[in-house]
């Protein structure tokens, strides 16, 4: 029969892994995870601790996780008299139950967690921030099979290459978290990635080939295997914070073979032959002087020297060191950049231009484009005019749509 009557209630509660772990076939013992608040050290996980050592002569668990207590903005305790006490219906109807979860995951639970309207509105606005970098991804690759459109790795271009890499550094310091139980590590790791490697930074740039190149083209194809590599393991990663959202964007990924649930497949493992930390090296480098350059963009603009980016031509003064690191990718610079041109010269035949003081050997002069501007990708060219069918595009849109038109 059920015991009703109690003996002590720390015993009690102490030796429940006697009435739960070992009474159920699906169970296993010792528990993975015991959890409850700091309080507990010389409570629950203390006199379960006692029972199980005296009686079974091992611990009851693997790991304890200790959290501390949910506390207000300005970190004060939560009472009903103090008029602060936050209920989570509350927040749901409110938020929506994702931003209850991405605020549970984004807190150092190792301290006491602040709760306040200001903090889950600034989680909102990182959340949707993720949200549309995936929705950005989803509406890029409605026309790409990864069964059949993908491209090898060692035929992709090297900036998509350089965002697998990061890709797998993510995903390698996201599994590590989550076996630590450091979710506010897997929290702002997604953030960061999603913000700053891909929507500040890579999907900045590939925006002109997505949208310029013809459809099936290798260039487009190869960004487009970055981008369904990097959904496929994103959508895995942020699902158990963001449950939710993950399978709602399961739910429109294409594939044969894919499972009816985000949740019912494993995480994507690191793919060792997708990491390169040369190649990682270089392009620390390039992102650098990309920084530079848009700093002096910025002055520019606001100088209203040029509107958009695309109305200017760059021209950088180098030093030997960094005019071979960049020589090798001069024809890339302009797109890297999101200007219409760049020339590269040596520093000592540099005439003008601003100093950088973050990177030395670099100096850097930005000016109005004096071509013409295509009306097709906005860039400022002088191969403007040259075709008579289509005499307000450069040759490059030029040739695509001839390969469209095929």
């Amino acid at each position: 029969r059920k015991e009703t009557d109690i003996l002590d209630v720390w015993f009690d509660s102490g030796v429940s892994y006697a009435a739960v772990m070992e009474k159920r076939d699906y169970l296993d013992s010792p528990a993975d995870l015991y959890l409850e608040g700091s309080d507990q050290h010389r409570g629950w996980f203390h006199s379960s601790l006692l029972c199980s050592v005296g009686t079974r002569g091992i611990a009851p668990y693997k790991s304890v996780l200790t959290h501390g207590f949910v506390v207000d903005g300005q970190g004060k305790a939560m009472h009903k008299s103090a008029g602060n006490v936050i209920s989570p219906e509350e927040l749901i109807n409110k938020y929506g139950a994702e931003i209850l979860r991405l605020w549970v995951a984004g807190e150092d639970y190792t301290d006491n967690i602040r709760l306040s309207n200001e903090i889950l509105q600034r989680l909102t606005e990182a959340y949707r921030r993720i949200r549309n970098t995936c929705r950005y991804l989803l509406g890029n690759l409605h026309d790409f099979d990864p069964e059949t459109d993908s491209v090898p790795y060692d035929q992709m271009q090297e900036l998509d290459r350089w965002v697998l890499h990061q890709l797998q550094e993510l995903s390698a310091r996201v599994l590590r978290a989550y076996e630590k139980f450091e979710f506010h590590v897997v929290y702002h790791n997604l953030h960061n990635f999603c913000v700053l490697d891909l929507s500040s930074f890579y999907l900045d740039i590939i925006k002109d080939r997505l949208y310029t190149s013809p459809k099936t083209s290798m260039a487009r194809r190869s960004a487009q295997t970055a981008m369904n590599e990097i959904l496929e393991t994103l959508v895995r990663l942020m699902a158990p914070v963001l449950s939710f959202t993950a399978d709602e964007i399961w739910q429109h990924m294409k594939g044969n073979r894919r499972a009816e649930s985000v949740h019912m497949v494993t995480f994507m493992p690191v793919r060792e032959e997708y990491r390169d930390a040369e190649l990682a090296a270089r392009w620390e480098e390039i992102i650098s002087v990309r920084k530079e350059v848009t700093r002096v963009l910025e002055q520019a603009r606001k100088n209203k020297e040029i509107g958009h980016s695309l109305d200017a031509t760059v021209k950088l003064g180098l030093s030997k060191e960094l005019m071979a690191k960049l020589a090798p990718y001069a024809d890339e610079l302009r797109s890297i950049f999101i200007v219409s041109s760049v020339e590269l010269i040596s520093m000592d035949d540099m005439e003008g231009g601003q100093l950088s003081e973050a990177i030395p050997g670099l100096k850097i002069l930005v000016s109005a484009s004096a071509a013409p501007k295509c009306e097709r990708c906005w860039v400022h060219d002088n191969t403007i005019g040259q075709s008579e069918e289509h005499p307000t595009l450069c040759k490059r849109c030029v040739d695509a749509l001839g390969q469209i038109g095929k």
